[in-house]
């Protein structure tokens, strides 16, 4: 295996040797310095220094590109406004600098189920949404399964699923012929083909070429020969390739995970370009053998879910469509795939609920996304017409600005005036959390407000209103 620079290794210096030195400017920072310093941090696109694209640094730009691209391939699945794409990792672990292209996440149906079955799941899949400290979870992909083995059925099938939905699809069979069929229905929309195995390689590669779609490779438990595998692909013409090393429930974990983990370290730590691909995870296996009650397969295969995304899965099959299954899930992923490099916050400025007037309360929070969206919605819930002023802390919560300085007396009267929240209200009073209690007097005598202390839990502030506020 050949050896190469880890990421962390790399540093700016490296980077700045290879730039045109010029400090113009045209990338929007003051110096080359600072430009290589964010290529390094993967804060900006090597291209927005155009210079580099000009042919006298042809030769330059060539090695940044192989300095800089990540250990793990970023493969697209499907086309246009509904591409997705999967891989693209910098980084083994997380704390290292970020997760990018979070684990796609891909519902199954068989060419076996009934038509309105089928529409069902897709129509499911589609609608599944859920807003999580601001942002939206959803599913990503739907996996056509050929559990018929028949052409025309998984033809038909495929048919049905491509006109009722826009979302990536992963045609899944290990008979070439059966692929074909499916891929004769949606030729042009790049589809992930799952899979080539040692016996099927050379047909599912010539269907690869053939279509432009990415190509799964299956080698059970067999790290050997998922590379050797690997290998005969990519000289066969086939680039873009997603790794499935079988994924085994019950006493089959443990080898699962160590696989996984095997394939992702011989990438980013070792530089192992022949395993450097996204990897494929199936907790649909947790259904191989069915349980007396079916929410035992359900419970099996979420938390194999969760392991899988935990330990490198670049997308998942999953059969469970029930929400209890799906949330956590989707909300452990949204959580590993956030910038360990930025506090997840939100734009500062004044809130506006319900249909507040000029004897509405005037609340306070910080931009740290979760104290400002577990507000927001003990706000709602509980039908307030109000404002609330939100200080830009750099994301911290209340306890923890108040501790570092973040969030100031100062601040607070800055943000006031900011907001224009004398325009707002007619009265001059503004409630802070309780956690802020010892800013009040400060708040008062800066400001000109009166201070109401209200609760330290935001779970409180109807009560606090109904009985304070007047």
């Amino acid at each position: 295996m050949s050896e190469k620079v880890g990421v962390r290794e790399l540093s700016p210096i490296d980077v700045y040797m290879l730039l045109p030195k010029t400090n113009c400017k045209k990338c929007g920072l003051e110096n080359c310095m600072a430009f290589a310093t964010k290529l390094v941090n993967r804060e900006i696109a090597l291209e927005l220094c155009t210079p580099l694209l000009e042919k006298q640094y042809q030769r330059a730009y060539q090695k940044l590109w192989e300095m800089l691209k990540p250990p793990v391939k970023e493969v697209t699945v499907g086309t246009d406004d509904s591409a997705l794409k999967i891989g693209g990792k910098l980084v083994m672990y997380r704390h290292e600098l970020a997760y990018l292209n979070p684990t796609a996440i891909a519902i199954d149906v068989t060419d076996e189920m009934p038509e309105e079955e089928v529409l069902a799941r897709v129509k499911k899949t589609e609608g599944f949404s859920y807003v999580y400290i601001g942002k939206e979870l959803k599913l990503n992909m739907i996996a056509v399964r050929s559990t018929s083995n028949d052409p025309e059925k998984f033809k038909a099938t495929v048919k049905k699923v491509a006109e009722n939905t826009k979302l990536p699809l992963i045609l899944c069979s290990f008979h070439p012929e059966v692929i074909e069929a499916g891929l004769m229905v949606v030729p042009k929309a790049r589809p992930l083909i799952y899979a080539a195995t040692k016996d099927n390689w050379k047909d599912m590669a010539e269907l690869a070429l053939m279509y432009n779609c990415p190509l799964a490779v299956f080698a059970p438990n067999d790290l050997k020969l998922l590379r050797s595998l690997t290998k005969t692909l990519v000289e066969y013409g086939v680039q873009d390739l997603v790794l499935d090393a079988g994924t085994f429930p019950n006493e089959g974990l443990t080898d699962t995970i160590s696989n996984l983990t095997m394939i992702r370290r011989a990438a980013c730590k070792r530089g192992d370009e022949l395993l450097g691909f996204p990897i494929m995870g199936v907790p649909l296996t947790a259904w191989l053998e069915r349980a007396d009650v079916a929410e035992v397969n359900m419970w099996n295969e979420a938390y194999i879910a969760a392991m899988l995304i935990n330990r490198y899965a670049d997308v998942l099959i999953i059969h469970s469509a029930e929400g209890w299954v799906l949330l956590p899930t989707t909300i452990l992923r949204q959580n590993i795939y956030t910038d360990p490099r930025k506090p997840v916050a939100v734009e500062p400025g004044m809130k506006v609920f319900g249909q507040p007037d000029e004897n509405s309360p005037v609340m306070m929070t910080t931009n740290f996304a979760l104290t400002y969206y577990t507000v927001a919605s003990d706000i709602e819930s509980a039908g307030l017409n109000c404002f609330l002023m939100v200080v830009d802390t750099e994301g911290l919560a209340v306890d923890s600005s108040v501790a570092g300085r973040k969030l100031t007396a100062e601040k607070i009267a800055e943000t006031i005036k900011q907001v224009k929240a004398e325009e707002k209200v007619k009265h001059r009073k503004l409630i802070i959390p309780g956690k802020a209690a010892r800013l009040s007097g400060e708040i008062q005598e800066l400001s000109g407000w009166e201070v109401l202390v209200g609760p330290r839990d935001s779970s409180e502030i109807p009560k606090f209103l109904q009985e304070k506020w007047q």
